[in-house]
This record gives structure tokens, sequence and C-alpha cells, in this order.
């Protein structure tokens, strides 16, 4: 056991955790069962609610937050008090579909003016293969003038949390460690190793970190990209694709993945890094942004096929009134960062349709301040269209009758997430 790891062991020496959201809030707490740990984020708000144990994203309970040895801060000073400094902020992409590293560049300056002789800093965040060396690192150097490699050591362990799964939490996924050299892969490796049952994956450099984990997303947009495709196709051709993908599933090499809305804060972003990079590098990369293009269309494909039911149905758009179930990015969590379903929203307020959103799980604050959606408590009247947009244990639970009572005239019903039984409805339609 190395002096370092002995020191955290005895909490002669501290963690600390900077960004407290969906990945830093749990892997702090985990730490802080068996650790000392500093757990630190700028959020006033987020702040104030940890300290009282309840976490903001609703992805804990009050249980997990007894018998951990941590310090809530949201000052710098605290974080000089640490030696092991793990930064898991977000990154997203801007307007422009660009990485924004600001979140990830800002924890690197207040961790660097916090960096002492011996410190090492460990990065969780999603990013492109390079960026914690040629972006991170330096600045780490700038803020505390010490030299990489030699004063502090570095590394790159991605985050693997899934919001919602209650099954693979953070302990029970295989973690990726990676270090600059081998003594903080092997120091990293035993303070991990502490808390992740499932075992350690340690990469040969921290480049293959960063990449084996930005094309984890990347992977699975593309293959959701081809069912989105096919769905397409086959409901042109009146065929239903759930049924095809459960035949087509029968022989045992066929992945069945599912067509649908591609939101969230990872597969709809991750895939914008690679190709960053990529293009850099002078690659232009054509089935990773063929995917997106496919992916990022399906809301108005679905909007225009709501437009034609209604004019089907002989009723104008423009009168009338549509109520959307669900506007998280996934089922049973409150996260609506880069939720598709609120294009999906948009695009049928485009077509002039009153739109009415309902949502048990999301925040009426969070989505008029991101979006400028009003989220309603109850549906209020008689729709034309229904539209199951996230499959919420809520809405699977309801029946058949539950949802005509709903409906101003002969029910129909566009179950996105196609978690209905198709049977009991005479006017339904999935992806």
């Amino acid at each position: 056991m190395s002096d370092f790891f002995k020191a955290i062991v005895s909490k002669e020496k501290l963690i600390s955790v900077t960004g407290l959201g969906y990945v830093g809030l749990p892997l702090a707490l985990e730490f802080a069962k068996h650790f000392k740990v500093i757990g630190f984020d700028i959020n006033a708000e987020r702040f104030a609610l940890m300290q009282q144990g309840i976490d903001p994203s609703k992805e804990l309970n009050a249980e997990a937050f007894k018998s951990c040895d941590i310090t809530f801060t949201s000052e710098l000073e605290d974080l000089k008090k640490a030696h092991f400094h793990i930064i898991g902020v977000p990154t997203d992409i801007d307007v422009n579909k660009v990485p924004n590293l600001k979140p990830l560049l800002g924890a690197s300056k207040s961790v660097g003016l916090s960096l002492k002789k011996g410190d090492y800093v460990i990065y969780e965040s999603t990013v492109y293969p390079g960026c914690t060396e040629d972006d991170c690192v330096p600045i780490l150097e700038e803020m505390s003038g010490l030299e990489r490699d030699i004063d502090f050591k570095f590394g790159y362990s991605p985050e693997r949390i899934v919001p919602g799964d209650k099954v693979k939490t953070l302990t029970k996924i295989v973690k990726i460690v990676s270090g600059n050299d081998q003594e903080s892969l092997d120091t990293i490796s035993k303070v991990y190793g502490a808390i992740i049952e499932a075992g350690l994956h340690k990469a040969s450099s921290i480049k293959v970190a960063e990449a084996a984990k930005v094309i984890e997303n990347t992977q699975r947009d593309i293959n959701i990209s081809l069912m989105n495709e096919l769905a397409i196709i086959f409901d042109k051709m009146g065929i239903d694709t759930k049924e095809v993908i459960e035949a087509a599933g029968t022989k045992w090499n066929f992945h069945k993945y599912q067509p649908g809305l591609v939101g969230g804060h990872c597969i709809s972003v991750d895939p914008f890094y690679l190709m960053h990079k990529a293009k850099q590098l002078g690659i232009d990369p054509q089935v990773i942004a063929a995917g997106r293009r496919v992916n990022d269309f399906i809301p108005n494909f679905i909007a225009k096929r709501i437009v034609q039911s209604l004019i089907e149905q002989g009723k104008n758009p423009g009168k009338s009134k549509a109520l959307v179930m669900g506007i998280t990015f996934k089922e049973d969590v409150s996260d609506i960062r880069n939720s598709k379903v609120v294009d999906l929203v948009k695009e049928l307020m485009d077509f002039s349709i009153h739109v009415h959103v309902v949502d048990p799980h999301g925040c009426p604050n969070q989505l008029s301040h991101e979006y400028g959606i009003t989220l309603v408590d109850e549906p209020i009247g008689k729709y034309d269209i229904i539209v199951l947009a996230v499959g919420h244990q809520e809405y699977i639970q309801m029946k058949s009758q539950d949802f005509q009572d709903l409906s101003k005239d002969e029910l129909y019903i566009f179950d996105i997430k196609g978690v209905l039984d198709a049977k009991e409805f005479k006017n339904y339609w999935r992806l």
C-alpha cells in the first residue's frame, strides 16, 4: 500500500469532488463512506439542499447521506484541504453544437488554485481524446505554478452513471481508470477500487480512457439512429416497427435497439465531442454525423404525423389541443437536459397546436427557465390528440379508459416510447 493511499485511508489526506450533480454527488457520498471528503459546488440552491441531506437531482434518498464523512462547501479555500481532487462537472455543447468546455476549464482553474505538491487530479467529465492532457492540465499548471508529472499527478476515470437505474448503480459498474504514469495509475486504482464492487479496467493511457467513454454513447446513438430511420421507412409502408424488431430479434445475433427520441446529457451530446476532434484532425466523420441528423429529425417527423392525424380527422391543427405526457429526457427521472420532448412540443406549437404538458417528475420552474415551456399540474379539459412522450411508471399503469377520459372525441394516442398495449386502442401510433 502506497504512503499516499495509506494517508487517504487514515483520513490524513482528503478527497475533494468538484461538481455535485448526477455524477459528482453519488461519487462523493460513496467515497465519504470510507474516506474524508469535501464536496464542492458553486450552485447555491443545490448546495443548500445537499447540506440538508437532499439530492437536488432526486436520484438519491436521505439514507444515502447517512454515515458519510463529507463536508459540503462553496468556498474555494476549502479545496486546499484536499489532496485527491476529482472533477465531474457537466460537459455540454453550445448552440452551434461545438463542445462547451467552460465549466470544465473553470473547475480546472478552481482546483489549480488549490493544488499542492504531491496532489492528484482526476477528471470524470466526458471529453474528446486529448482534452485532459492538452486543455485541462495546462490550466492546472498555470494556476498552481506546479509542474505536471513531477509536482502533481493526474488521471482520467470516466463516469458511467445511468440516471434512473436502481440496479446498475455507481459501485456495480466497471470503472475505467487511467493515469499519467504507472505510479499514478496504481494509486488512482487503489482509491477507486475501495468503492467499486464491479472491478476496474486499467486503460493503457488517458487518451484511451477518454476515447472509450466517448464512443460508448456514440455507438448507442448510431444504433438508435438506424432504428429511427427504419421506423420512418416502415411507417410509410404501414408496417409496425416494434413487430419487425421482435421478429428479427428471434435471431441470436440481432441487437434489439428501439427507435425513439434521443436526448439527455450523454447520447445526444457525446458524438459532437468526437466529431469536433475528428474535424480538427482533418477528418469529416460521415456515419456519426448521419446518425445525429436522423435522431435530431425525429421530433419533426412525429409532429408531422400528429398534424397528419388531425387533418385526417377533419380537424384544424390551429384549433386543436394536444396533451403531451412527460417531458424529462427519460422515464422516472427529473432530468430535462437536452430532452427531445421539448423539441417535439415546440414543433407542435409551430403548427399552431395548443399544447399542454404534464410530468410528475419534471420541475416547472426549471422547465420554464430553460425552455420557456409551462408545465401544468393536471390535464385541463379534453384533448384532440394525446402524446405519451415518456414512459413514466405513472403513465404505464394507466388503463385505456383513463386515456379515453382525457380525449375530446374518439381517442387518438401517440405512444412515442411504445410502452402501451396497442391492442387496447383503436387509433394507436408508435415509432
